[in-house]
């Protein structure tokens, strides 16, 4: 069980490619009450070797199992659902929690990302204190409000 009460930092995969978008992130974790360790990847292609710990990312020290995926759908190389289904169609993978953030307001994304298994679904909002506030929140109610399944490790 991951909780924000454990010793060791949680571990976030931020897949996002906005540099500006992974500093807001970054900053706001920060900010937040949450023992972090913060991972991030510009693309799709990226998003699943670390995932699956392929090429550069083979060193599970380098790459460790994430408690939360944040994901955002429009990314290069590879869409954010194509890393999404693999994510729930792997049997080591498919219990980490995954986050949709992203600006997409369409409802055809926002019903697809939810068939396909994502926890949760968030606009991206535009102002920064907005933003800080809701990475915070997602962050205090996936570790400190949800039980969540041990790792598989």
């Amino acid at each position: 069980m991951t909780t924000a009460v454990d010793t060791k930092p949680v571990v976030i995969l931020l897949i996002e490619d906005d540099k500006g978008d992974q500093e807001l992130t970054r900053r706001a974790l920060e900010k937040g009450k949450i023992k972090n360790d913060l991972f991030i990847v510009e693309d799709g292609k990226q998003a699943l070797d670390y995932l699956f710990r392929r090429g550069k990312y083979s060193d599970p020290a380098v790459s460790p199992q994430p408690d939360l995926v944040l994901l955002d759908l429009n990314l290069p190389k590879i869409h954010g659902r194509k890393v999404l289904e693999e994510i729930r169609n792997s049997d080591e993978l498919k219990k980490i929690v995954v986050v949709i953030m992203t600006t997409s307001t369409q409802e055809e994304d926002i019903i697809r990302s939810y068939e396909m298994g994502a926890n949760s679904y968030i606009t991206k909002p535009p102002d920064f204190q907005q933003f800080v506030k809701l990475v915070q929140e997602v962050g205090h109610y996936w570790f400190q409000v949800v039980v969540l399944p041990p790792k598989e490790e």
